[in-house]
């Protein structure tokens, strides 16, 4: 079954533009339930979407192993979007309307998410994001659902963090005004670190794909703060983590879960150690769920999984749970089964589907340090 998985995502991913796929046989086959993903399996943030993947495959092939659900196999459809909101749009459509699938699993990031959700809401499609936080995503309809929690809780938690950890009441951000998860988790960061007393010296922005940052750090280094918030993505923090430091800026950054990526490290070098971000598990976790899910994915993969790696896995198992629990098969069923989802045990912790279709659920803090990340705390709502 895995094989088959493999070969026919390697297709899909290979003949996306050109429209190709899966045949309609396939798709039709009575005891398989076909699921679509879409994630950046190309492009500069080409780690999230290979860390989802091999995480919502490994819970497949977990799924099938143990006979399915209601008497069907569960296969994936994946489809690269290259990192782009039009072609996550272009390729949830070819899912939903040419290959017939039953869900869709993605997007990682929210702006691309928010180009696939009206998609899935107009065809009545059950769509299950790993981790897209900004709150718009759930808004595009009753259809649209998450399993990662999102930016207000995030950005509460790295207030906390800053005041009440590393006791800084002077912070600045440097945000990218292009992504709308970087612009809404500065925005609730900003909020909840002046409530609790903090001050935002300077907020500076700059845009996706972006190499030069010298001149926002020049007039951040004006204002003297004692720490940095960058709500960014791994690709473009390494770089500001590495100008920061030339510009003799001594302050820790701070971050999101869009800092989660191996590449972070490789990218930032020493520049980006003793900075902080929020994030949706631990490696460190000792939990019996995360140690069997870590030795698994180790074995399959050979590398230590993401949290991004850790939500696929837990999006598929979650999705796979709801089929179990609803009355029949019908898109409607499935979606009324997502939305009573309580307390699903997930590697990233519990997972209970509120009324806005957001998972309510803790969030850890780790720090950057030379070997990888650390583990801070857990912060819970």
């Amino acid at each position: 079954m895995i094989q088959l998985f493999k070969k026919c995502s390697l297709v899909l991913l290979t003949l996306v533009i050109l429209g190709g796929g899966c045949t309609k046989s396939e798709n039709q086959d009575p005891n398989v339930m076909t699921l679509g993903e879409v994630g950046s399996m190309t492009g500069s943030e080409a780690t999230f979407g290979t860390s989802t993947h091999n995480g919502i495959e490994l819970a497949i092939q977990q799924i099938n192993a143990a006979g399915g659900v209601k008497g069907k196999k569960l296969k994936v459809l994946s489809l690269d979007d290259q990192g782009k909101p039009e072609e996550a749009a272009t390729a949830v459509t070819k899912l939903i309307t040419q290959n017939k699938v039953t869900a869709i699993l993605g997007e990682v990031a929210s702006s691309r998410s928010l180009a696939m959700a009206p998609i899935a809401q107009q065809y009545h499609v059950p769509m299950l994001t790993p981790s897209s936080t900004n709150p718009k995503v759930t808004e595009q309809g009753d259809y649209i659902f998450r399993v990662c929690f999102i930016d207000p809780f995030q950005g509460h938690v790295m207030a906390k963090f800053a005041l009440e950890t590393l006791k800084v009441k002077k912070v600045a951000i440097l945000r990218d005004i292009k992504n709308d998860y970087s612009v809404g988790l500065a925005n609730y960061f900003a909020e909840t670190f002046k409530k609790g007393g903090g001050e935002i010296v300077v907020d500076q922005s700059y845009g996706a794909n972006d190499i030069d940052f010298k001149s926002q750090l020049t007039a951040i280094r004006a204002k003297n703060p004692e720490a940095i918030f960058v709500p960014g993505y791994y690709t473009e923090v390494g770089l500001i983590a590495r100008q920061t430091r030339e510009l003799g800026i001594k302050a820790p950054l701070l971050g999101g879960d869009g800092w989660d990526s191996p590449k972070l490290k490789e990218i930032g070098g020493k520049a980006i150690e003793n900075s902080y971000f929020s994030n949706h598990y631990s490696e460190e976790d000792k939990s019996p769920l995360v140690l069997d899910f870590i030795e698994k994915y180790k074995a399959a993969y050979g590398v230590i999984p993401d949290g991004l790696a850790a939500m696929g896995y837990d999006a598929a198992k979650v999705f796979a749970d709801s089929v179990a629990r609803a009355k029949s098969l019908r898109t409607e069923d499935l979606r009324d089964a997502l939305s009573t989802t309580k307390n699903y045990p997930g590697v990233t912790g519990n997972i209970t589907i509120d009324e806005k279709r957001n998972a309510v659920k803790s969030a850890v803090v780790l720090k950057v340090v030379e070997s990888g990340f650390m583990y801070q705390t857990t912060i819970s709502p």
